[in-house]
């Protein structure tokens, strides 16, 4: 034990005593970075710096005076909630030129600003850099013009620099996500969602234009978030004689029944050769029983002759072809706006501690980084390694090496686009696989898909994905109803394509959910598995789920009906399944409880200072209550894996009446709802009500339901849907694996599996190997990696604590060469 102390590296030993920092929000504004702002500014003071804001970018720092002000820990209070930038951003065409890079040097060195975080896009990354490569030269330039002396110039001879992504497009490589792009992605959906029930009246195509000018991300995301139709994005333009095939698409659709289809195109599209859209060649198929197609289009989209495509063109093409009544929707400023979602809140307070970590270690040979998000982790990557990447995806999309260009986005852009490839068009029963001609095993497999344990928002999602992957595949899938309890009463049938129309959007589960669990039940179990010839299981859930896989497994010795490939994939708002960072469920409920908590925060507003109790879902699990309190600004959070007493209470007490001595007048305090089977938030209502007389008053809510329920947000959408392909996937081959003299038989441990997200990456992992990193008294597993978040919630809330930094200050590299996956 003492060893691994060793290794364990804490903030503690890094001080910015002496230190200036500057922070500015430069190019378009993106939801989230008013978080990263305050997360800069209060990180800063904590370890000791002047903090610096920058207002209005680069065009404040050129131009001096009230731009640069001296930040407090109370002047970024209440901003974490708010859309934008508050301290302005602005494009400077001056600061372009050598003069006005000049006169922001000496801006600086005035204030002994040697520390600069830059939050924006590439191109203001870029400049940042530039400036940071000239700042020697430019304050010897200072010193020769007697604007300083050489005392000042030898005291600021270093600038450091570090970066973060605020692009609501995802356009910048390196990272999974930047800054704004999930809240971005939320403004689309919610207006994707308001069309559909509208529309439902009228036999209308929809025509949606999306921002991304130069990067498909909000488009491809959104298309697979609605269980879009078509999409048109710049990476990947659609091949000669797309136009035929879309509208053969939308027709198909219309005259199997469906009541929805969904084309999104990036803004700007355009298509290979360069030549015009025409629609002269495609075929005028009018079946119409379809009431509602809907095209999204990127901002930027292309077809296969290099030409835009725009809504217009696409309204033209439909209209002229099919005679559908069609409808455009350009989305615009719309998707900058709003307040930021739970996942951007958490990512820019990540990012804003990171980087002033960055700051304090960097050193005269550390190059200019980027801190950034990959899988699960914060990494620093070099800035210049990450704009030249960039600018590279650009440059072959120009020279038309359109694969090339979705490989430079990256893992994250290229399993989406693989992901939506799957989904996108159902193949005629001809092109089907059969057993002839493509199975290599001579069968075609029976696949079982259930829901099991709470719903949880996303589930539906994930139902899609398997469902429509599956029979792409070349499987029957087969839906079961009410979990393991609706399996022993035999409600199964068979599910199709069409049947899972539109269910991305729909919060709960549709097939039924039931936390009975199978152990009780096996024969009759058994027995539906024979009659309904079951060769292949996916159960997604939560911990019921985790429980039933494992005693399923178990059960094989007995039973051979059990010996076929399960997997199970973690659905449930408490985020507590071993194996797996994320569960599908938990990012719509942060959520509804970051969203509730802005809510009754502004339910005080204007009056007398207010503390508000807040009780949160999770079973035994913290997850909600510790990122919810992160992503609402919390100032504690009672959590059962960290144990809390009377004098942790009286101290919170106490620094909140600090705190309401100053110009802040809220106070938020959450408890999960298992957190302490004495101190209940009826218990800690009445004891910080009576602590509290006569400097605050208080009031209490427990959240309950709510935060099951809803439409799922994005993220779960698009996390069901991949998630849920890709385990589709592990069953075709495991299938193939074990089928041997004409049956299935898989009884080894590596064909019972959980399909987890693991910091970087998405691993199977056999749920037998799980055990031990289970707690099953309290249905949470041994170690879980968001208590590391813990101390950064409470840095941001003013309290002495330690942080441990281990996995920061590697200085990573971006992957450009990767190996072609072999499948």
């Amino acid at each position: 034990m003492a060893k691994r102390q060793d290794t364990k590296k804490f903030f503690e030993n890094l001080s910015g005593a002496g230190k200036s920092i500057g922070v500015l929000t430069s190019g378009g504004d993106a939801q989230g970075m008013n978080a990263a702002v305050r997360a800069v500014v209060r990180m800063g003071i904590y370890v000791g710096a002047k903090v610096y804001f920058v207002h209005e970018g680069y065009q404040g720092m050129v131009d001096g005076g009230d731009n640069i002000e001296e930040a407090s820990w109370e002047s970024v209070s209440s901003m974490l909630q708010v859309g934008g930038t508050v301290i302005g951003s602005a494009r400077c065409k001056e600061f372009r030129s050598h003069e006005g890079r000049l006169k922001a040097a000496h801006h600086l060195v005035q204030r002994d600003i040697t520390n600069l975080c830059v939050i924006g896009g590439d191109g203001s990354l870029t400049g940042a850099n530039l400036f940071r490569e000239e700042w020697s030269g430019l304050l010897e330039e200072l010193v020769q013009q007697g604007l300083i002396d050489e005392k000042a110039a030898q005291n600021n001879s270093e600038l450091h620099i570090v970066g973060m992504v605020g692009s609501i497009d995802n356009d910048f490589c390196g990272t999974d996500m930047t800054i704004g792009t999930d809240s971005a992605l939320h403004r689309i959906i919610e207006v994707v969602d308001a069309i559909m029930t509208t529309a439902q009246s009228h036999q209308r195509t929809f025509v949606l234009e999306v921002m991304g000018r130069h990067c498909g991300y909000l488009a491809l995301v959104s298309a697979l978030a609605c269980g879009a139709d078509w999409v048109l994005i710049p990476e990947m333009p659609p091949e000669d004689g797309w136009e035929e095939q879309m509208c053969q698409k939308l027709s198909e659709s219309r005259s199997r029944g469906s009541r929805l289809n969904i084309i999104i195109v990036a803004e700007g599209a355009i298509d290979r050769q360069g030549k015009a859209i025409t629609v002269d060649n495609v075929k005028d198929n009018r079946a119409d029983k379809k009431r509602l197609n809907i095209i999204i289009v990127a901002e930027g989209a292309i077809d296969s002759h290099n030409k835009p495509i725009t809504t217009d063109h696409i309204k033209e093409l439909v209209v002229s072809c099919l005679g559908f009544d069609t409808r455009v929707t350009i989305l615009g400023h719309v998707q900058r706006g709003g307040t930021p979602s739970a996942f951007d809140r958490i990512l820019a307070s990540r990012m804003g501690v990171e980087a002033v970590l960055a700051l304090l270690e960097a050193s005269a040979s550390t190059p200019a980084c980027v801190v950034s998000l990959c899988g699960n982790q914060a990494v620093r990557l070099p800035l210049m390694e990450c704009v030249q990447m960039t600018q590279d995806v650009q440059k072959a999309m120009d020279e038309k090496n359109f694969e090339e260009a979705v490989r430079l986005r990256g893992r994250s852009f290229e399993n989406n686009l693989n992901t939506y490839k799957l989904l996108s068009y159902r193949k005629a029963d001809s092109e089907l696989p059969n057993e002839e001609d493509v199975l290599p095993y001579n069968s075609s497999f029976n696949v079982a898909v259930l829901n099991v344990g709470a719903p949880a928002a996303g589930m539906n999602a994930a139902v899609r994905s398997a469902v429509r992957v599956g029979i792409t595949e070349g499987h029957k899938m087969f839906a079961v109803n009410d979990g393991f309890e609706g399996f022993y009463k035999g409600q199964i049938k068979e599910i199709k394509w069409g049947d899972v129309g539109g269910w991305t959007g729909q919060g709960g589960s549709i097939l039924g959910t039931k936390r009975t669990l199978p152990a009780k039940h096996l024969d009759k179990i058994a027995e539906q598995i024979r009659i309904h010839n079951i060769n292949a299981l996916l159960v997604i859930g939560g911990f019921e789920a985790f429980l039933g896989v494992m005693e399923l497994s178990a059960a094989r010795e007995k039973y051979n009906e059990f010996c076929v490939p399960m997997v199970m994939v973690p659905a449930t708002v408490s985020n507590n399944i071993p194996g797996s960072d994320l569960s599908i469920g938990a990012d719509t409920a942060l959520n509804a409880i970051t969203d509730t908590c802005d809510r009754i925060k502004q339910s005080a507003s204007g009056t007398k200072r207010r503390v508000f109790i807040i009780e949160t879902m999770g079973g035994y699990c913290g997850y909600l209550a510790s990122v919810g309190g992160l992503a609402a600004g919390a100032d504690a959070v009672y959590i059962y894996e960290e144990p809390f007493d009377i004098r942790d209470l009286q101290s919170n007490v106490e620094h909140l009446t600090e705190k309401m001595k100053t110009g802040i007048q809220r106070g938020l305090v959450l408890r999960n709802e298992n957190s302490n089977e004495n101190f209940t938030t009826d218990f800690i209502y009445q004891l910080y009500s009576e602590e509290g007389k006569g400097v605050f008053d208080c009031r209490k809510n427990v959240l309950g339901h709510m935060q099951q329920g809803g439409a799922p947000s994005p993220f779960d959408r698009n996390f069901g849907t991949k998630i849920a392909a890709k385990a589709i996937q592990w069953i075709s081959r495991k299938l193939k694996e074990s089928y041997k003299e004409g049956k299935v038989f898989a009884n080894t441990e590596d064909t019972a599996c959980l399909l987890g997200m693991r910091r970087r990456a998405m691993v199977f992992q056999p749920v037998v190997q799980l055990k031990d990193q289970t707690d099953f008294v309290h249905r949470i597993p041994k170690e879980q990696w968001w208590l590391k978040l813990r101390p950064l919630m409470k840095i941001l809330a003013k309290y002495k604590t330690s942080y441990d930094v281990s996995d920061s200050g590697q200085l990573e590299h971006v992957t450009r060469v990767r190996p072609k996956k072999v499948d």
